[in-house]
């Protein structure tokens, strides 16, 4: 078959998936207005998909309209996510698909509509209510296992895509979700977002989407958040994996410098520059081929869209002086509640990370000996990204090693105490 007629039965077949889109469409979260541009570069064609919480439209072409979130991508590619053979956030990592624009967004598209044979699709974003608060939650469809993948300071769901991907091909029923304060979730300037708040908030989260117990993952200060929820709520928990987690520290020159600054002036107008964010993006990896340039662009266009957001610029810098005022020892200090964490975990460290480094592995295994200790050779603070193959292996092993010593989070504990 000629070139030309393989490109015409190509545009043929998406022009009719594109033609039934509105009539499978799931609707759209309160006030959704959303513009599409979707760019098939193969057959040189764009169409425009305009999605408000009732209805979809779909034009061949552009109208008038700016588009909100462009997407990218080849006719292939395109037909097999509207088949359901693969998700949006696998077609990412395998870089055959291409955001600009709002990332939130841009994952919500593919969970908007049924797929062509009436399942359900492959992957979700959902706002879920909590106390008060919106959390913008990706859950990629899976038999086995939930689990919980919580971002670090600064990032978002996205910095998950790459190990979500992977551990939803294993068989698990993943959710990433943005913590409020971040991405795509509500952002309140008065929130204390603390360890403690922020566990209480992905708690609300596991209770309304049915989640019984669940692995946790956590990078970074996420990996503090799935500690403090092990410790406050270990029936919930089946294992921790906190990648690099963001543990007290135990100098703390500036602490009387920090406890006086005030990060409520987030909600005076300023822009983080780009070059400042770029360069901060690069420290986080050993490794700079690990970081594809493209995604690095998405990644640093996202953060400052953000950030441009008075309650987001408000819960950063409380997020971060939080961190760094988290007593080490004492009563109520980290070190001392650690000990007592029941729930298997596993802590992984990156010899080159220069946010969290590794040295800080001995204080966790003074106060939680059972714990596993895996330090990373020639990896940054975002293993996640660096080493998403390697790691989604690890994760997969430790989850397998927790489900064997018990199902469920009570009996397995009442073992360990009988022990």
């Amino acid at each position: 078959m000629s070139a030309p007629v393989l490109q015409e039965r190509s545009l043929s077949l998406v022009e009719e998936g594109f033609r039934t889109l509105p009539a499978r469409y799931l609707g759209g979260p309160e006030g959704f207005d959303v513009t599409y541009h979707v760019r098939l570069g193969d057959i040189g064609h764009t169409f425009e998909v305009r999605c408000t919480e009732h209805a979809a439209r779909v034009r061949k072409g552009i109208s008038a309209r700016p588009a909100d979130v462009v997407v990218g991508t080849d006719s292939k590619t395109w037909l097999r996510l509207r088949a359901g053979e693969l998700s949006a956030v696998k077609a990412f990592r395998s870089r055959d698909l291409y955001v600009r624009g709002a990332l939130d967004d841009a994952v919500r598209f593919e969970g908007l509509f049924r797929l062509p044979d009436g399942r359900d699709p492959l992957m979700r974003v959902v706002d879920v209510p909590v106390g008060g608060v919106s959390v913008s939650t990706l859950t990629l469809a899976g038999d086995g296992p939930d689990v919980l993948l919580i971002h670090g300071l600064g990032a978002a769901k996205s910095s998950f895509f790459d190990c979500a991907a992977l551990l939803a091909d294993a068989g698990y029923r993943v959710h990433a979700l943005d913590l409020p304060g971040f991405g795509g979730s509500s952002k309140p300037p008065t929130a204390p977002y603390n360890a403690t708040w922020f566990a209480e908030k992905v708690c609300g989260v596991m209770d309304a989407l049915g989640i019984e117990s669940a692995h946790l993952v956590g990078n970074s200060m996420g990996g503090r958040v799935a500690v403090e929820i092990g410790l406050g709520s270990p029936e919930r928990v089946r294992s921790i994996a906190a990648l690099c987690p963001a543990v007290a520290f135990i100098k703390r020159e500036f602490h009387p410098l920090v406890r006086l600054l005030r990060p409520e002036l987030g909600l005076l107008p300023h822009r983080f520059r780009r070059g400042i964010v770029e360069r901060q993006l690069w420290s986080l990896f050993c490794d700079s081929d690990a970081l594809d340039p493209s995604v690095s662009d998405v990644v640093v266009d996202e953060f400052q869209r953000i950030m441009g957001n008075a309650g987001a610029r408000v819960a950063f810098y409380k997020s971060a002086r939080n961190i760094y005022l988290d007593k080490p020892f004492g009563r109520g200090g980290f070190y001392p509640r650690l000990a007592g964490l029941e729930p298997p975990a596993m802590f992984v460290w990156g010899t080159h990370d220069k946010l969290i480094p590794a040295g800080f592995r001995r204080h966790v295994e003074e106060w939680l000996p059972s714990a596993d200790q895996i330090v990373l050779e020639g990896c940054g603070h975002v293993p996640q990204v660096e080493r998403a193959e390697q790691i989604a292996g690890m994760l997969r092993r430790s989850f397998d090693h927790a489900e064997a010593l018990g199902s469920s989070g009570p009996r397995r504990f009442a073992r360990r105490r009988a022990a």
